[in-house]
């Protein structure tokens, strides 16, 4: 567990990270998401602040069931409580909090990274986080 506590989210997240506008419509994202080949996008506002999360699943299957229309933005239906977690904390701060903000019956699958003043940095999903207790292994 200490070699965990070693591990410092900025080294082992995704820096190239791909994130939409609140004001995108949900058509644009969903492209957005299957072209990138990402299964979520963290939502910024202009200050690149991040306010939102939106998913592959959540899109596309409301998309399959005729939920949205064309004018369907993701302001309208992204995650505005999203779970973040900054650079400069451990492996293990990033573990917990996929675990306990999770909606109990599932952890959090990725979680988008900021500095210190709050600004998209990155993400770091379980692949990172599975890759990088491999190589202690």
């Amino acid at each position: 567990m200490n070699k965990l506590k070693e591990i410092i989210v900025k080294d082992i997240m995704t820096g190239d990270v791909f994130s939409v506008s609140p004001d995108a419509g949900v058509v644009e994202a969903f492209e957005a998401l299957l072209k990138n080949k990402v299964s979520c996008l963290p939502v910024v506002n202009e200050k690149n602040e991040t306010i939102g999360i939106v998913t592959t699943t959540d899109i596309g299957y409301n998309l399959i069931i005729d939920e949205y229309t064309l004018e369907t933005t993701i302001k309208d239906v992204m995650t505005k409580n999203v779970v973040t977690v900054n650079s400069e904390e451990s492996l293990v701060d990033a573990l917990k909090k996929m675990d306990l903000f999770g909606n109990g019956k599932e952890i959090i699958n990725q979680l988008p990274v900021v500095n210190n003043e709050n600004k998209l940095v990155g993400i770091i999903s379980d692949g990172d986080i599975i890759r990088a207790i491999s190589k202690l292994c």
